[in-house]
């Protein structure tokens, strides 16, 4: 292999393949003398590649881990691999996975060969979410890239959503409650907006800059969670639980949002802050004592209809237990 620089790459292909490999072996493989891969290894340190030498007949060289990220050659299979995984992360948010993710899998696709990008697309099309995962509308990953390409360039966004055109200067993304939001300012109606990403569709960027905007109250995941919360009906509760406060926060691990007061009677009474009525539910329900809820109807409404639900269920007749 004469080209210096395709020797590189090549070079610095199967080192990152983890395993230590012999210097006449790594000679063997490109072609060239025992000198020249010294060289070749010593250009690799030069361009910050952290290559790690072991002395000895059982020596060898192996790619160690530096203190900052490299660039990283991938095999077909494995970029494939990669996109695969992080298309699924962006279509279903988990905690910890964010636009970072998104960024990732921009940078990918926007290298992949046109072979590989359809290998990705016809996998992901196959791949069928696991019975007992959580009921999530899927976001187009192709939305998120280019949301998250418009942020990162400054421009503007033309989109559908529930059937109505928007022209948008879009500021952040956004992961809450397992769903993608696109926090943007609306040209239209100008006033700040956000939108759910699994609603958008046929979203390209303008190419027109968009306006640097400072987000009301400086934070944007605090200004999104409170939209959204709007969006859901929401009310404080008043709840007597049926045991000392010290024995519901023992159970909880902490205290539970609001104020809890013992009374002199043994119980406590719970004032929790404003909340959907399915939360203040799964708290109750993760406390497992006994409560009597003063209020609001709204709450003791859900608890009725959910109680009722739970009795169906378990009103057939009994089974053998194996």
């Amino acid at each position: 292999m004469s080209d210096p620089r395709a020797r590189l790459l090549s070079l610095l292909s199967l080192l990152q393949t983890p395993r230590l490999w012999p210097g006449s072996e790594l000679a063997q493989r490109l072609g060239v003398s025992g000198r020249t891969l010294r060289r070749d290894i010593d250009r690799l340190r030069d361009l910050g590649y952290p290559v790690h030498a072991e002395q000895g007949g059982l020596g060898g060289y192996r790619l160690a881990a530096g203190a900052a990220m490299p660039p990283l050659l991938l095999e077909d299979d494995e970029a494939v691999a990669v996109a695969i995984g992080l298309r699924t992360a962006a279509a279903q948010p988990v905690a910890g996975v964010d636009e970072a993710a998104v960024r990732a899998l921009g940078k990918l696709l926007q290298v992949l060969p046109a072979r590989l990008r359809r290998r990705v697309d016809t996998l992901a099309s196959s791949t069928v979410a696991h019975p007992f995962a959580p009921a999530v509308e899927p976001v187009d990953p192709d939305t998120l890239v280019v949301a998250s390409a418009a942020i990162a360039n400054h421009e503007r966004l033309r989109f559908r959503y529930r059937d109505q055109g928007r022209h948008v200067e879009p500021r952040a993304l956004v992961t809450a409650g397992r769903r993608w939001y696109l926090l943007a300012f609306d040209l239209d109606r100008d006033d700040w907006r956000t939108f759910r990403l699994d609603t958008v569709t046929t979203a390209a960027a303008t190419g027109a800059r968009a306006t640097t905007r400072d987000v009301p109250g400086g934070d944007v995941a605090a200004f999104v969670a409170d939209r959204t919360m709007r969006m859901a009906p929401t009310c404080a509760a008043d709840v007597v639980l049926h045991a000392p406060a010290a024995q519901v926060v023992d159970r909880l691990g902490g205290p539970p949002p609001g104020t809890l007061t013992d009374r002199p009677d043994g119980t406590c009474r719970w004032l929790a802050p404003p909340d959907t009525p399915e939360w203040h539910a799964l708290r109750l329900a993760s406390i497992g004592l006994p409560f009597t809820v003063d209020g609001p109807p709204e709450l003791a409404a859900h608890l009725r209809s959910t109680a009722a639900l739970f009795r169906a269920a378990t009103a057939g007749p009994a089974r053998p237990v194996a």
